[in-house]
């Protein structure tokens, strides 16, 4: 059996790596010079466990994000050879409830001990499942002195200590090239875009524009393009009813110089803020929506968005980022924003259902379990929804393609 898959992304990586280990062989077509080299290593690269997501109350978001974050480690101990907890992860998440946010400091506290004690059920019988965490470790309030002397009083209504950990993504996607590149089972193709899919009796035909264009069939063909997803779907007949977002955010990330105390990580709720994210390597990764969310589309296919912004939108990106989070977070305080070690701005096109930002109460973006693989015979269309839940919808389409 062959099979093509679309998107040399994590969600397409993954898929490839599953559908290895049962012996498929795989094509990967992606559109860039390298595999993972656009969004998915433009973001901080949190593990969710539903801790985010208190604009869904009926906790359906916060249960297939926690599905998906027990599923990770694991999936890469199986496919990489390396204990999760020896991946490069940040420090547990604190939540602050930020002064403008959209739920009050009791409704965002209830929600997060309604997540925390589903998170609970979820990792029985699992100890150690996520990067061998305990997850069974009760939430911590801050206490008023702690908060403020970490947070700008004014601004930080209250804190809350959880187990959630980010992955740092950089150095999981080289890792997960190596394993690629080693594979006997998996061809990459870079340099290539498919611009449509087609069926032809019992296979599925790409037809490819780059270097080696063309077409070719394959007995399954999965779609895991990230921006490019719909207008794939489409070329086959598939076309949502359902309004969606192609936003386009930036992130900065530095190296601590080794004299400074790191920040802790953390998440500011509930609205369109940001977050600080400490890896234990020591690289720190700052976003703050007013300064990072550049753009959005509601085209079929959103413009070709730089990864890496140009002067002077760069600087504007990262000295505004900077200040606005030193102003809230002490320990970032201090630092020269001109001289920080490594500093690096990148962002990628983050796809969503919704017609409105965050900013909006109502908005579908705060409710993320609409999400999965659509199969359609030999065709597969995979919405990861976010990066958690990749290797939980790679088991799924490899499942629906060559049962185990």
């Amino acid at each position: 059996m062959r099979v093509g898959v679309l998107g040399g992304g994590l969600q397409g990586c993954c898929i490839a790596l599953e559908l290895a280990s049962r012996g498929v062989e795989v094509t990967i077509f992606d559109k860039n010079d390298a595999l993972l080299s656009r969004a998915a290593v433009a973001n901080e690269g949190k593990i969710h466990l539903g801790y985010m997501y208190a604009g869904d109350p009926t906790l359906s978001t916060a249960k297939i994000m926690m599905s998906g974050a027990l599923c990770f480690g694991s999936f890469l101990e199986r496919h990489l050879a390396q204990p999760s907890h020896l991946f490069s992860t940040s420090t547990p998440a604190t939540y602050v409830v930020h002064r403008d946010s959209q739920y009050s400091v009791e409704k965002v506290s209830s929600y997060l001990k309604a997540v925390h004690g589903l998170v609970n059920s979820a990792a029985e019988g699992r100890n150690g499942a996520y990067f061998g965490k305990d997850l069974r470790t009760p939430l911590r309030i801050w206490s008023a002195a702690e908060k403020d002397a970490e947070f700008d009083p004014a601004v930080a209504l209250a804190a809350v200590s959880t187990p959630e950990i980010a992955i740092n993504p950089t150095p999981l996607a080289r890792t997960l090239r190596e394993c690629i590149a080693d594979c006997p089972f998996i061809e990459v193709r870079c340099n290539c875009t498919v611009v449509r899919a087609e069926r032809e009796s019992d296979k599925i035909r790409v037809l490819i524009e780059g270097l080696n264009g063309g077409s070719e069939s394959f007995d399954h063909v999965v779609n895991a393009l990230w921006d490019g997803r719909f207008a794939i779907d489409e070329t086959l007949g598939y076309r949502t009813s359902r309004p969606w977002l192609h936003r386009l955010k930036y992130g900065l990330s530095f190296q601590l110089p080794s004299d400074v105390r790191p920040p802790p990580s953390t998440t500011f709720v509930l609205g369109p803020f940001g977050e600080v994210v400490t890896y234990e390597d020591g690289i720190v990764y700052l976003t703050w929506y007013p300064e990072c969310l550049l753009a959005i589309s509601r085209d079929v296919t959103p413009p070709d968005w730089d990864t890496y912004p140009r002067e002077p939108l760069r600087s504007r990106i990262l000295t505004g980022t900077f200040r606005a989070l030193s102003e809230i977070v002490s320990s970032l305080r201090g630092l020269d924003v001109e001289n920080l070690p490594e500093a690096t701005v990148k962002g990628g096109t983050i796809v969503a259902w919704g017609k409105t930002d965050i900013s909006d109460p109502t908005s579908e973006l705060h409710r993320r379990f609409e999400i999965g693989v659509t199969s359609e015979g030999r065709f597969h269309s995979v919405d990861p929804g976010k990066l958690t839940m990749a290797p939980y919808f790679a088991e799924i389409c490899a499942e629906r393609i060559s049962p185990a």
